[in-house]
Protein backbone atom coordinates (compact mmCIF):
# COMPACT_ATOMS: atom_id res chain seq x y z
CA UNK A 1 0.00 0.00 0.00
CA UNK A 2 1.09 3.42 -0.67
CA UNK A 3 2.17 5.49 2.34
CA UNK A 4 -0.82 8.05 2.65
CA UNK A 5 -3.18 4.95 1.90
CA UNK A 6 -1.41 3.22 5.33
CA UNK A 7 -1.09 6.09 7.26
CA UNK A 8 -4.65 7.50 6.54
CA UNK A 9 -4.22 4.65 9.50
CA UNK A 10 -22.54 9.82 4.48
CA UNK A 11 -25.19 10.00 2.62
CA UNK A 12 -27.04 12.71 1.28
CA UNK A 13 -28.69 12.35 -1.83
CA UNK A 14 -28.86 13.57 -5.34
CA UNK A 15 -32.07 15.52 -4.17
CA UNK A 16 -30.79 17.17 -1.39
CA UNK A 17 -28.36 18.61 -3.51
CA UNK A 18 -29.89 22.11 -3.30
CA UNK A 19 -30.20 22.15 0.35
CA UNK A 20 -26.18 21.37 0.15
CA UNK A 21 -25.89 24.34 -2.16
CA UNK A 22 -28.15 26.48 0.81
CA UNK A 23 -25.68 25.49 3.29
CA UNK A 24 -22.51 25.84 1.57
CA UNK A 25 -23.14 29.40 0.84
CA UNK A 26 -22.30 29.78 4.53
CA UNK A 27 -19.24 28.08 4.92
CA UNK A 28 -16.20 30.44 4.09
CA UNK A 29 -15.74 33.04 6.69
CA UNK A 30 -11.92 33.60 6.52
CA UNK A 31 -10.50 36.91 5.58
CA UNK A 32 -7.81 36.21 2.95
CA UNK A 33 -6.42 37.50 -0.83
CA UNK A 34 -7.90 37.02 -3.90
CA UNK A 35 -5.24 34.32 -4.80
CA UNK A 36 -6.37 32.35 -1.15
CA UNK A 37 -9.71 32.93 -1.78
CA UNK A 38 -9.85 31.42 -4.80
CA UNK A 39 -7.80 28.43 -3.70
CA UNK A 40 -11.02 28.51 -0.85
CA UNK A 41 -13.56 28.57 -3.69
CA UNK A 42 -11.67 25.45 -5.45
CA UNK A 43 -11.85 23.19 -2.34
CA UNK A 44 -15.02 24.47 -1.76
CA UNK A 45 -16.41 22.90 -4.79
CA UNK A 46 -14.51 19.72 -4.02
CA UNK A 47 -15.95 19.40 -0.90
CA UNK A 48 -19.42 20.17 -2.27
CA UNK A 49 -19.19 17.58 -5.11
CA UNK A 50 -18.16 14.76 -1.87
CA UNK A 51 -20.89 15.70 -0.33
CA UNK A 52 -23.72 15.80 -3.32
CA UNK A 53 -21.88 12.47 -4.37
CA UNK A 54 -22.98 11.11 -0.75
CA UNK A 55 -19.88 9.44 0.29
CA UNK A 56 -19.42 12.02 3.37
CA UNK A 57 -21.97 13.98 5.46
CA UNK A 58 -19.82 16.78 6.06
CA UNK A 59 -16.21 17.34 5.16
CA UNK A 60 -13.36 20.28 5.66
CA UNK A 61 -9.76 20.71 4.25
CA UNK A 62 -7.37 23.50 4.34
CA UNK A 63 -3.90 24.35 2.86
CA UNK A 64 -1.52 25.74 5.86
CA UNK A 65 1.37 28.02 5.72
CA UNK A 66 3.48 28.88 9.26
CA UNK A 67 1.62 31.33 9.41
CA UNK A 68 -1.80 29.64 9.90
CA UNK A 69 -4.12 28.60 7.57
CA UNK A 70 -4.34 29.89 4.28
CA UNK A 71 -7.27 28.51 2.53
CA UNK A 72 -9.96 26.60 3.53
CA UNK A 73 -13.74 25.28 2.82
CA UNK A 74 -16.10 22.62 4.28
CA UNK A 75 -19.29 21.14 3.28
CA UNK A 76 -22.03 19.31 4.28
CA UNK A 77 -23.84 18.98 7.52
CA UNK A 78 -22.80 18.74 11.39
CA UNK A 79 -25.10 15.95 11.50
CA UNK A 80 -27.05 14.09 8.47
CA UNK A 81 -30.33 15.58 8.50
CA UNK A 82 -30.36 18.52 10.62
CA UNK A 83 -29.93 21.11 7.64
CA UNK A 84 -26.73 22.72 10.55
CA UNK A 85 -23.80 23.66 8.05
CA UNK A 86 -20.16 22.18 8.90
CA UNK A 87 -18.73 25.20 9.33
CA UNK A 88 -14.58 26.31 8.60
CA UNK A 89 -14.67 27.18 12.70
CA UNK A 90 -16.10 24.02 13.65
CA UNK A 91 -13.83 21.43 15.26
CA UNK A 92 -12.18 18.08 14.03
CA UNK A 93 -11.84 14.44 15.79
CA UNK A 94 -8.23 13.80 15.21
CA UNK A 95 -8.12 9.90 15.89
CA UNK A 96 -4.26 8.80 15.86
CA UNK A 97 -3.11 12.26 14.49
CA UNK A 98 -3.26 12.92 18.31
CA UNK A 99 0.27 10.54 18.20
CA UNK A 100 1.85 13.30 16.87
CA UNK A 101 0.91 15.48 20.17
CA UNK A 102 1.46 13.31 22.42
CA UNK A 103 5.02 12.46 21.29
CA UNK A 104 6.20 16.40 21.21
CA UNK A 105 4.20 16.81 24.59
CA UNK A 106 6.65 14.16 25.93
CA UNK A 107 9.78 15.41 24.24
CA UNK A 108 9.25 18.96 26.35
CA UNK A 109 9.70 16.21 29.40
CA UNK A 110 12.86 15.48 27.22
CA UNK A 111 14.10 18.25 26.98
CA UNK A 112 13.87 19.53 30.91
CA UNK A 113 15.68 16.14 31.57
CA UNK A 114 13.07 14.69 33.39
CA UNK A 115 12.42 11.22 30.91
CA UNK A 116 15.01 10.04 28.01
CA UNK A 117 14.62 8.90 24.89
CA UNK A 118 16.33 6.08 26.05
CA UNK A 119 14.62 5.55 29.24
CA UNK A 120 13.54 2.33 30.28
CA UNK A 121 9.99 1.89 31.41
CA UNK A 122 11.16 -0.46 34.62
CA UNK A 123 13.26 2.80 35.35
CA UNK A 124 10.73 4.84 35.53
CA UNK A 125 7.96 2.19 37.14
CA UNK A 126 9.98 0.75 38.97
CA UNK A 127 6.99 -1.35 40.90
CA UNK A 128 5.89 -3.09 37.53
CA UNK A 129 8.90 -5.54 38.04
CA UNK A 130 6.80 -7.80 40.04
CA UNK A 131 3.63 -7.53 37.65
CA UNK A 132 5.21 -7.67 34.21
CA UNK A 133 6.80 -10.29 31.77
CA UNK A 134 10.39 -9.93 32.09
CA UNK A 135 10.39 -9.40 27.78
CA UNK A 136 8.82 -5.56 28.94
CA UNK A 137 12.11 -4.65 31.22
CA UNK A 138 14.20 -3.22 28.68
CA UNK A 139 11.32 -1.23 26.59
CA UNK A 140 12.35 2.01 26.24
CA UNK A 141 10.54 5.53 25.55
CA UNK A 142 11.32 5.50 21.55
CA UNK A 143 10.82 2.83 21.13
CA UNK A 144 7.30 2.79 22.33
CA UNK A 145 7.04 5.83 20.32
CA UNK A 146 7.86 3.97 17.32
CA UNK A 147 5.94 1.11 17.76
CA UNK A 148 8.70 -0.63 18.43
CA UNK A 149 8.13 -2.25 21.46
CA UNK A 150 6.92 -5.71 20.77
CA UNK A 151 3.28 -5.01 21.45
CA UNK A 152 -0.18 -5.99 20.05
CA UNK A 153 -1.87 -2.94 18.51
CA UNK A 154 -5.11 -2.26 21.25
CA UNK A 155 -5.58 -3.59 24.85
CA UNK A 156 -7.35 -6.37 26.00
CA UNK A 157 -9.94 -4.45 27.59
CA UNK A 158 -9.51 -0.23 26.88
CA UNK A 159 -12.45 0.26 29.57
CA UNK A 160 -11.23 -1.92 32.25
CA UNK A 161 -10.78 -0.41 35.51
CA UNK A 162 -12.67 2.29 35.55
CA UNK A 163 -14.00 2.38 38.85
CA UNK A 164 -10.18 3.95 39.13
CA UNK A 165 -8.94 7.61 38.68
CA UNK A 166 -7.39 7.77 35.34
CA UNK A 167 -4.00 7.61 35.76
CA UNK A 168 -4.13 4.68 37.80
CA UNK A 169 -6.16 3.26 35.41
CA UNK A 170 -3.83 3.44 32.51
CA UNK A 171 -1.57 1.78 35.02
CA UNK A 172 -3.42 -0.91 36.04
CA UNK A 173 -4.13 -1.40 31.93
CA UNK A 174 -1.00 -1.57 31.39
CA UNK A 175 -0.31 -4.40 33.82
CA UNK A 176 -3.13 -6.08 32.46
CA UNK A 177 -1.50 -6.41 29.03
CA UNK A 178 1.88 -6.94 29.75
CA UNK A 179 2.01 -10.25 31.56
CA UNK A 180 2.01 -12.38 28.77
CA UNK A 181 5.63 -12.29 26.88
CA UNK A 182 5.60 -9.87 23.82
CA UNK A 183 3.37 -10.51 20.82
CA UNK A 184 6.39 -9.23 18.51
CA UNK A 185 10.34 -8.93 18.21
CA UNK A 186 11.69 -6.18 20.20
CA UNK A 187 12.42 -3.44 17.03
CA UNK A 188 10.06 -4.95 14.79
CA UNK A 189 7.33 -2.45 14.01
CA UNK A 190 3.98 -2.80 14.72
CA UNK A 191 1.65 -0.24 15.28
CA UNK A 192 0.50 -0.19 18.53
CA UNK A 193 -2.18 2.41 20.37
CA UNK A 194 -1.53 0.65 23.39
CA UNK A 195 2.07 1.55 23.23
CA UNK A 196 1.54 5.05 23.02
CA UNK A 197 -0.37 4.50 25.83
CA UNK A 198 2.41 3.40 28.01
CA UNK A 199 4.52 6.00 27.03
CA UNK A 200 1.66 8.19 28.50
CA UNK A 201 2.15 6.39 31.94
CA UNK A 202 5.72 6.80 31.90
CA UNK A 203 5.53 10.64 31.71
CA UNK A 204 2.22 10.31 34.42
CA UNK A 205 4.27 8.88 36.98
CA UNK A 206 7.27 11.22 36.69
CA UNK A 207 5.15 14.22 36.47
CA UNK A 208 2.44 12.77 38.86
CA UNK A 209 -0.34 14.74 36.69
CA UNK A 210 -2.66 12.82 33.93
CA UNK A 211 -1.49 12.88 30.20
CA UNK A 212 -4.29 15.50 29.99
CA UNK A 213 -3.26 17.87 32.31
CA UNK A 214 -0.23 17.54 30.50
CA UNK A 215 -1.32 18.11 27.03
CA UNK A 216 -3.01 20.79 28.27
CA UNK A 217 -0.32 22.74 30.11
CA UNK A 218 3.07 22.02 27.64
CA UNK A 219 0.89 22.07 24.47
CA UNK A 220 -2.57 23.59 24.18
CA UNK A 221 -2.12 26.36 26.41
CA UNK A 222 1.34 27.34 25.62
CA UNK A 223 0.31 26.90 21.89
CA UNK A 224 -3.11 29.12 22.39
CA UNK A 225 -4.83 26.52 21.26
CA UNK A 226 -8.18 27.43 22.95
CA UNK A 227 -10.40 24.76 21.28
CA UNK A 228 -8.12 21.69 22.01
CA UNK A 229 -9.74 18.84 24.31
CA UNK A 230 -10.39 15.28 24.39
CA UNK A 231 -12.98 13.19 23.41
CA UNK A 232 -16.16 13.42 21.83
CA UNK A 233 -16.62 17.21 20.49
CA UNK A 234 -20.35 18.17 21.32
CA UNK A 235 -22.32 18.55 24.25
CA UNK A 236 -24.62 15.05 24.40
CA UNK A 237 -27.71 15.07 21.99
CA UNK A 238 -26.70 18.21 21.05
CA UNK A 239 -25.91 19.50 17.34
CA UNK A 240 -23.17 22.61 18.68
CA UNK A 241 -20.46 20.35 16.96
CA UNK A 242 -20.18 17.90 14.03
CA UNK A 243 -21.01 14.56 15.25
CA UNK A 244 -19.25 11.93 13.65
CA UNK A 245 -21.28 8.82 11.39
CA UNK A 246 -20.84 5.41 10.29
CA UNK A 247 -22.20 3.90 7.44
CA UNK A 248 -24.94 1.31 8.06
CA UNK A 249 -25.18 -1.89 5.81
CA UNK A 250 -28.92 -1.63 5.44
CA UNK A 251 -30.16 1.10 3.09
CA UNK A 252 -26.72 2.13 2.57
CA UNK A 253 -27.47 5.36 5.55
CA UNK A 254 -25.35 7.54 7.64
CA UNK A 255 -26.06 7.14 11.11
CA UNK A 256 -25.19 10.00 13.57
CA UNK A 257 -22.94 8.96 16.51
CA UNK A 258 -21.51 10.99 19.11
CA UNK A 259 -19.79 8.19 20.64
CA UNK A 260 -15.43 8.38 21.28
CA UNK A 261 -12.35 6.27 22.10
CA UNK A 262 -12.34 5.65 25.99
CA UNK A 263 -10.80 7.91 27.76
CA UNK A 264 -7.49 5.29 28.61
CA UNK A 265 -6.93 5.51 25.04
CA UNK A 266 -6.56 9.26 25.11
CA UNK A 267 -2.59 9.76 24.24
CA UNK A 268 -2.83 7.53 21.07
CA UNK A 269 -5.97 9.11 19.76
CA UNK A 270 -8.69 11.39 21.36
CA UNK A 271 -7.98 14.83 20.74
CA UNK A 272 -10.29 17.30 19.34
CA UNK A 273 -9.67 21.42 17.93
CA UNK A 274 -10.70 23.46 14.97
CA UNK A 275 -8.45 23.55 11.81
CA UNK A 276 -6.78 27.19 12.75
CA UNK A 277 -5.45 25.80 16.36
CA UNK A 278 -4.44 22.22 14.75
CA UNK A 279 -2.22 24.66 12.54
CA UNK A 280 -0.63 26.39 15.64
CA UNK A 281 0.69 22.88 16.46
CA UNK A 282 1.59 21.61 12.97
CA UNK A 283 3.60 24.93 12.48
CA UNK A 284 6.05 24.00 15.14
CA UNK A 285 6.97 21.22 11.81
CA UNK A 286 7.57 24.45 9.47
CA UNK A 287 9.31 26.96 11.15
CA UNK A 288 13.08 27.06 12.72
CA UNK A 289 12.13 28.45 16.35
CA UNK A 290 8.98 28.39 18.33
CA UNK A 291 8.00 28.82 21.54
CA UNK A 292 8.13 25.86 23.39
CA UNK A 293 10.74 23.20 22.18
CA UNK A 294 14.01 23.17 20.68
CA UNK A 295 14.19 22.52 16.83
CA UNK A 296 16.66 19.48 18.03
CA UNK A 297 13.91 17.82 19.59
CA UNK A 298 11.37 18.38 16.98
CA UNK A 299 13.93 17.04 15.01
CA UNK A 300 13.98 13.63 16.80
CA UNK A 301 10.13 12.92 16.00
CA UNK A 302 10.57 13.19 12.53
CA UNK A 303 13.64 10.22 12.40
CA UNK A 304 12.51 7.35 11.48
CA UNK A 305 14.22 3.97 12.62
CA UNK A 306 16.66 2.37 10.61
CA UNK A 307 15.01 1.95 6.82
CA UNK A 308 11.64 2.37 8.14
CA UNK A 309 9.11 4.90 7.39
CA UNK A 310 7.59 5.72 10.63
CA UNK A 311 9.12 7.73 13.53
CA UNK A 312 7.70 9.95 17.04
CA UNK A 313 4.03 10.21 15.60
CA UNK A 314 5.11 11.03 12.06
CA UNK A 315 5.43 8.63 8.89
CA UNK A 316 8.25 10.28 7.27
CA UNK A 317 9.07 9.85 3.94
CA UNK A 318 11.45 12.11 1.11
CA UNK A 319 9.67 13.25 -1.65
CA UNK A 320 11.61 15.46 -4.87
CA UNK A 321 8.13 17.12 -5.47
CA UNK A 322 8.57 18.14 -1.47
CA UNK A 323 11.96 19.27 -2.04
CA UNK A 324 12.60 16.80 1.06
CA UNK A 325 10.55 15.18 3.95
CA UNK A 326 7.14 14.54 3.99
CA UNK A 327 5.19 14.22 6.86
CA UNK A 328 1.71 12.25 6.93
CA UNK A 329 -0.44 10.72 9.27
CA UNK A 330 -4.16 9.54 9.65
CA UNK A 331 -6.82 9.34 12.02
CA UNK A 332 -10.05 7.54 13.18
CA UNK A 333 -12.41 6.34 15.76
CA UNK A 334 -14.55 4.86 13.73
CA UNK A 335 -16.81 7.32 13.01
CA UNK A 336 -14.61 10.20 12.25
CA UNK A 337 -11.62 9.71 9.59
CA UNK A 338 -8.66 12.73 9.54
CA UNK A 339 -5.53 12.91 7.51
CA UNK A 340 -2.62 15.15 7.43
CA UNK A 341 0.56 15.67 5.47
CA UNK A 342 3.36 18.38 6.40
CA UNK A 343 6.07 19.68 3.89
CA UNK A 344 8.15 21.44 5.73
CA UNK A 345 10.81 22.65 2.80
CA UNK A 346 8.03 24.07 1.41
CA UNK A 347 5.75 25.50 4.33
CA UNK A 348 2.79 23.63 3.96
CA UNK A 349 0.58 21.86 5.25
CA UNK A 350 -2.48 19.85 4.22
CA UNK A 351 -5.48 18.51 5.87
CA UNK A 352 -8.75 16.87 5.24
CA UNK A 353 -11.11 15.74 7.50
CA UNK A 354 -14.91 14.28 7.41
CA UNK A 355 -16.97 13.25 10.19
CA UNK A 356 -17.60 9.89 8.99
CA UNK A 357 -16.11 6.16 8.29
CA UNK A 358 -16.89 3.87 5.88
CA UNK A 359 -14.45 1.63 6.32
CA UNK A 360 -12.84 0.67 2.81
CA UNK A 361 -14.37 3.92 0.92
CA UNK A 362 -13.97 6.89 3.34
CA UNK A 363 -9.83 6.05 3.28
CA UNK A 364 -9.52 6.27 -0.38
CA UNK A 365 -11.89 9.23 -0.52
CA UNK A 366 -9.65 10.90 1.80
CA UNK A 367 -6.51 10.59 -0.54
CA UNK A 368 -8.45 11.56 -3.06
CA UNK A 369 -8.86 15.02 -1.91
CA UNK A 370 -5.47 15.32 -0.33
CA UNK A 371 -4.14 14.77 -3.76
CA UNK A 372 -6.18 17.59 -5.39
CA UNK A 373 -4.72 20.09 -2.40
CA UNK A 374 -1.21 18.62 -3.29
CA UNK A 375 -1.88 19.63 -7.07
CA UNK A 376 -3.88 22.88 -6.33
CA UNK A 377 -0.76 24.04 -4.10
CA UNK A 378 2.11 22.17 -5.14
CA UNK A 379 1.50 21.04 -8.44
CA UNK A 380 2.47 17.36 -7.59
CA UNK A 381 0.09 14.48 -6.67
CA UNK A 382 1.30 12.71 -3.98
CA UNK A 383 2.30 8.96 -5.09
Amino acid sequence: MGLLSLLFLAFLSGCLSDEVDTLAENQANYSQTKSESQKSDSIQRILTQVVVDGKAPGMIAAIISSEGVMAIASAGERKVGSGIAFTTNDMVHLGSCTKAMTSTMIATLVAEGKLNWESKLLDIIPELRESIHPDYYQVTLWQLLTHRAGLQKNAMDWNAHKQKEIKKRRLAILEDNLKSPASYDMDQFQYSNLGYMIAACMAEQITGVSWEVLMQNRLFDPLCMSSAGFGALNTPNETDQPWGHEKVWYGNKWKPDQSDNPEALGPAGRVHCNIEDWAKFLSLQLTEENAILDKVYLNKLIEPVGSHYYAGGWGVAEKDWAKGTMLSHSGSNGIWYTSVVVTPQVDRAFVVSTNSRDFGITEDLCVEVMNKLLIMELNVANE
